[in-house]
């Protein structure tokens, strides 16, 4: 079955693309949210609330809100900017999330909001605020404006962004005290500056 799934997608260079363009935002956008200022939020919130399932449907729904409108900008932006021009600009902003990505992000226990309107809304609106001008984001908005694909790329960034999430949310504290960070953002960095090395070379 997986080496007639695969024939079917060489055959096809639309959909080898798509699914091209879904794995690599899905596995940039996960890799880059740990130890992310949003992954630490959701870690405050469920020590604050102790309610796993509300703050994770709100974290999904925040970002695809969120993500939607990064995406939608990204491919008009890509719309708007002759194609040598954005190419250099979409390598130039990889290559700086690969810097950004080797700074630790920080995030004080006093800024987790209090669930004056429910954990549900209180989580809504501090992750949706909370990814505004992230790394993530910017990230969308790049990945879309590069495969001029906005719903592609939210499903996708959505994803990875949840991928990273859903086991600090369920598992909590013991989930990132485990995790290799230092290791893991060099990892994206790589990631993140080898996309921009390929826009260069390639575009």
């Amino acid at each position: 079955m997986a080496s007639i799934a695969a024939r079917s997608v060489a055959r096809h260079p639309v959909l080898s693309s798509s699914l091209s363009a879904f794995t690599t935002t899905t596995g940039l956008v996960a890799i880059a949210e740990i130890g992310d200022k949003t992954q630490l939020l959701s870690l405050l919130l469920v020590t604050r609330f102790r309610q796993p399932m509300p703050i994770l449907v709100a974290i999904a729904c925040a970002t695809v809100a969120n993500h939607l409108l990064a995406a939608a900008l990204g491919v008009w932006i890509e719309g708007l900017v002759e194609p040598r021009i954005l190419r250099w600009a979409l390598a130039a902003s990889f290559l700086a999330m690969a810097v950004w990505t080797l700074i630790p992000d920080k995030l004080d226990e006093n800024d987790t909001p209090k669930a004056r309107n429910g954990v549900f809304v209180t989580t809504l609106v501090a992750f949706f605020l909370a990814e505004i001008g992230d790394k993530t984001q910017l990230a969308t908005t790049a990945l879309a404006a590069r495969f001029d694909a906005v719903f592609l790329v939210t499903a996708a960034s959505t994803l990875g962004l949840l991928l990273a999430n859903a086991p600090v949310v369920l598992l909590g504290q013991q989930v990132v005290a485990r995790l290799p960070l230092k290791p893991i953002r060099f990892i994206a960095a790589i990631a993140f500056a080898a996309l921009g090395l390929v826009m260069l070379l390639v575009g």
